[in-house]
């Protein structure tokens, strides 16, 4: 046990990453059922779905989970409303500062968590009330820092900045990585690429089989100007890449974008026109295969426990 645990009722201290296109009601109730805490990705989800989706969570689990939300969510106030309506008491919020809502969820009894990719914008988070920290290093796939620190840099950096419970996310996919950011401060890790990646994940299996078999360097953080995120190569990518290296503006890469292209590449497999979002760590996952979130949780718990014990 520790303050992790202990924070969220769970029994290791291992966060599934709430992401776009991947974390539904079945990765989200799979690894609470297995003992750590599954997030729903409401970032994906139009307000009735995600409705949908906790309550068919609640009914798949008997344990917590919770709610990552990125605050610049369209209809914020009313994926908030829902959150509260249906009981979720534990929230995860990104992409934004936390300032406004913390008092508002806290005064629901809500337990809120924030996630950050600098160690000043762990010091204004916990300034706003929060009740634990996700430090996020560049490795990561989803919405990264423009600052580009490493877990590895960003992790102790955090610690020293802030007394609040602190969770280790970017490049973790493996027992060794998680006892690796315990040892620089951290109480938890959010894993987002291992879990994305497995058979209760909502992504496309042509994107999952796609990832795993992706090498060093097939990943690159890109649209720093909207929202960074790390990309697979593709003819997506390299549209962006050359767009970037001549200096394209915000609106022209908006346009690039569009609509809909993560749900295209993540959730509807087009591997060439797709916006695929994968963290770095998933070279070290080649030719791994599809596998079930039991297998991947007692993996990692085993991986960790072998780390420890060989460290004497």
């Amino acid at each position: 046990m520790n303050r992790v645990t202990s924070l969220f009722g769970i029994k290791y201290p291992i966060i599934q990453a709430g992401m776009v296109w991947c974390s539904g009601w079945k990765l989200a109730s799979a690894v609470s059922n297995a003992g750590g805490l599954g997030l729903l990705g409401a970032g994906s989800m139009h307000p009735e779905t995600l409705r949908e989706h906790i309550r068919k969570c609640r009914a798949a689990t008997g344990n917590p989970f919770g709610v990552n939300i990125p605050l610049m969510y369209p209809q914020i106030d009313e994926i908030m409303q829902i959150v509260v309506d249906e009981g979720v008491k534990i929230v995860f919020t990104s992409a934004g500062s936390p300032k406004k809502w913390t008092g508002w969820l806290h005064d629901r009894g809500v337990t809120v968590v924030h996630v950050i990719s600098s160690s000043r914008f762990a010091a204004k988070a916990e300034e706003a009330g929060v009740d634990a920290i996700v430090a996020e290093g560049f490795e990561a796939g989803g919405h990264n820092g423009r600052e580009e620190t490493t877990t590895l840099c960003l992790i102790p950096a955090v610690r020293a900045a802030t007394t609040l419970p602190l969770i280790a996310a970017g490049g973790i996919a493996t027992g060794e990585a998680m006892l690796a950011t315990r040892v620089l401060g951290a109480e938890g890790a959010q894993i987002g690429t291992r879990f994305a990646l497995t058979s209760e994940s909502s992504a496309s299996e042509v994107f999952k089989d796609y990832c795993l078999h992706l090498e060093e360097g097939d990943t690159k953080l890109l649209l720093k100007k909207l929202a960074p995120v790390r990309l697979v190569r593709n003819n997506f990518r390299d549209a962006v890449e050359a767009a970037e290296s001549v200096g394209a503006s915000d609106e022209e890469l908006r346009i690039l974008l569009g609509r809909g292209r993560a749900k295209r590449g993540i959730f509807e497999g087009d591997l060439e026109e797709g916006e695929l979002e994968i963290g770095q760590v998933s070279s070290l996952l080649y030719g791994k295969g599809i596998q079930s979130v039991a297998a991947v949780m007692q993996e990692l718990i085993e991986e960790y426990t072998r780390a420890l014990k060989a460290l004497g």
